[in-house]
């Protein structure tokens, strides 16, 4: 069946699907393990150049492997979704973290251990096609509240994922670690096959290829240069040919997207202002959101002498966050009601603003490890709410047949938004730093910058909120 004509989200309300709780579940359980996966590495990085026998430069890979693969799948995953089948890409993706993990679980040096992270980038599409999938099979009234959890399961995955990755980095081997992820990863690939079915909404269309690989090309230039300018320098000739680079290549990719009779992603849909607005609001929330990842967490590591650390071990820093990803599950629920009730922009908008009086209760409370607990679990629950927003707001404004990919490339500048704050929060506390004995550690106003920068981003998000237009809810 191929549908091709604009609808609201779900199907037809009479629909009948044979297992809707399972089907949410399990989506839900996917999009916690892929988001597990991604952050289960962090314990690892300090420890990644000895256990690998390389430099630190170089065991870097391990975590940007993850971050250009994951970059370039999700829109490309999203599109085959819908031309072949989304529950077939969700196992491919799920496939792809098995074989990852297990390659990862089986290396003892860099290049396996790339490839590996490499396979577990690739299953980041998975999210995304969870979103598509609750569209297409459950009926029109469990669609926003099944959403907006699986949209939750970014952060709740993230959160459950650093407590425990340390916890196993420091009572077991390492290797154990990627087992666990080979593990559930299975887990999730027989519960999908056994329960969940074939979307039955398909665009039978040629793949668009010399798209892919521009879209692909672009992002990877663009990436590697946001990821790794910190060492090799921003004003360094690599670098910055490497964002000319993909400068050019997005243009020309863009010249080709708009002549193709099926592109890889639909511009035109893409420039619909409430698409357009949402997309760009995303980098912002993406930004503020990662933001409140990589501070609280040195915060609460660093030394007390330094005057403004907690002093914690690193299963104690995460034990002291976790709440916040049980803050985002929580409140996503409440962005659906938000949005059943307001509309999406009315629930982003919330969201958004929620995540800026977190920084702003961050910038002022963080002398103790429970005010930087609040201040996260704050932050969290704004980006709960905001996650469940932004896909209700896309496929508001695409076609069915489209779903997948306006997800995927949702679920991308979200990305992209992480990327940059990963690269502006190391920027300044590299450049921002005191030094205590024999080592050098971030000062306080570094980290202020920081709070100040993401609360900004959060700002920007919130006007570009206010840009949406206002639609009647459904």
């Amino acid at each position: 069946m191929t549908q091709t004509a604009s609808a609201p989200i779900g199907l037809d309300p009479d629909r009948k699907v044979a297992h809707p709780t399972a089907i949410v579940a399990i989506g839900c359980f996917c999009g916690i393990v892929v988001a597990l996966t991604q952050t289960m590495i962090v314990p690892l990085v300090p420890l990644l150049p000895s256990l690998l026998h390389t430099s630190a430069a170089n065991a870097s890979w391990a975590v940007t492997a993850t971050l250009l693969t994951a970059a370039v799948m999700m829109p490309i995953s999203g599109r085959l979704g819908d031309m072949v089948g989304k529950r077939l890409m969700l196992v491919l993706s799920l496939a792809a973290l098995v074989i990852g993990s297990v390659l990862c679980a089986l290396s003892d040096s860099l290049l396996p251990m790339v490839v590996g992270r490499g396979l577990q980038g690739v299953s980041m599409g998975a999210i995304a096609l969870g979103i598509s999938i609750m569209r297409d099979e459950l009926p029109a009234d469990r669609v926003g509240p099944a959403v907006a959890r699986m949209s939750a399961t970014l952060g709740v995955g993230g959160a459950i994922g650093l407590p425990v990755a340390a916890v196993i980095v420091e009572k077991a081997n390492w290797h154990a670690l990627f087992w666990i992820a080979a593990g559930l990863g299975a887990l999730c690939l027989i519960a999908v096959l056994a329960v969940v079915p074939e979307s039955p909404v398909r665009t039978p269309a040629r793949f668009d290829v010399l798209g892919a690989i521009g879209l692909a090309s672009g992002l990877v230039m663009l990436l590697l240069a946001i990821s790794k300018g910190g060492d090799w320098g921003w004003g360094d000739h690599l670098t910055l040919g490497l964002l000319l680079g993909s400068l050019v290549v997005f243009a020309i990719w863009t010249s080709w997207e708009l002549r193709v009779a099926a592109p890889l992603v639909d511009l035109r849909t893409t420039a619909r202002p409430q698409v357009l607005f949402t997309n760009v609001a995303s980098i912002g929330a993406g930004f503020a959101m990662y933001g409140m990842s990589l501070v609280p967490i040195q915060l609460l590591l660093a030394p007390e002498a330094t005057g403004y650390g907690s002093g914690l071990t690193l299963i104690q820093a995460g034990l002291v966050l976790m709440p916040g990803g049980l803050m985002m599950y929580l409140f996503s629920g409440i962005g659906a009601r938000i949005t059943a009730a307001r509309g999406p922009r009315a629930a982003l908008m919330t969201g958004v603003a929620i995540i800026a009086v977190g920084y702003v209760v961050l910038l002022f409370l963080r002398a103790e490890w429970w005010q930087i607990s609040i201040a996260g679990a704050i932050t969290s629950a704004g980006v709960g709410v905001a996650y469940a927003a932004m896909p209700a707001l896309i496929m508001g404004a695409v076609p069915v047949h489209e779903t997948a990919a306006a997800n995927g490339l949702n679920a991308l500048m979200r990305s992209v938004g992480t990327s940059l704050s990963a690269a502006v929060v190391g920027t300044v506390l590299a450049h921002q730093t005191v030094r205590l004995g024999a080592i050098e550690l971030p000062s306080e106003r570094g980290f202020t910058i920081v709070v100040l920068i993401s609360l900004a981003a959060s700002a920007v998000a919130l006007a570009l909120t206010l840009a949406i237009p206002r639609r009647t809810p459904a």
